[in-house]
């Protein structure tokens, strides 16, 4: 990737790892042709920092969005990115070490209705199978299909939350 469009999503990542927000409701979405092969659908919302108890929840969430969606759907895409494998044929273009780049991210975002969407399926080979939309009131959608929970795993990590723990054995 060029120095600059590194530069630019380096800006994207600050920007929405920095986005604090509450996951409203979940829901599990089985897949048409396999049962095992679930996704998600996540209503979240952005919401203040802890030390800004003064400030009201739908204005924050309102300007979270208008200063940082946009890198709150490129953290989404590129976590999703980084997490996806290839599925059947999609091998031949999988390579291991690869990472979103700001382009792909580009080409799957859209702006209806009133809201900034990433939609993707595959990217070279990666079998994305991921939605966001982040509408003007801090209002973020997010759905994947067979994915399992990969995406409540993607939130945990923006949180900051611990991933795996040392299980006392005594």
């Amino acid at each position: 990737m060029p120095d600059e469009a590194k530069r630019i999503g380096y800006t994207l990542l600050s920007q929405g790892v920095g986005v604090r927000f509450r996951i409203d409701s979940e829901e599990v979405l089985e897949a048409p042709s396999d049962e095992a092969e679930f996704g998600l659908r996540l209503k979240l919302k952005f919401i203040a920092d802890e030390d800004d108890d003064e400030a009201d929840e739908d204005d924050v969430a309102e300007d979270i969005a208008e200063s940082a969606a946009l890198g709150f759907l490129f953290t989404l895409a590129v976590l999703s990115f980084a997490d996806a494998k290839p599925r059947n044929v999609s091998i031949i273009e999988y390579e291991e070490k690869d990472e979103l780049r700001l382009a792909d991210f580009i080409q799957h975002l859209s702006f209806i209705r009133g809201e900034l969407h990433f939609d993707a399926d595959y990217i070279r080979g990666r079998r994305i199978k991921t939605r966001a939309a982040v509408s003007s009131d801090g209002i973020v959608r997010l759905e994947t299909l067979g994915r399992g929970k990969a995406a409540l795993r993607w939130l945990e990590q923006l949180q900051g939350k611990k991933l795996m723990q040392l299980v006392n054995p005594g």
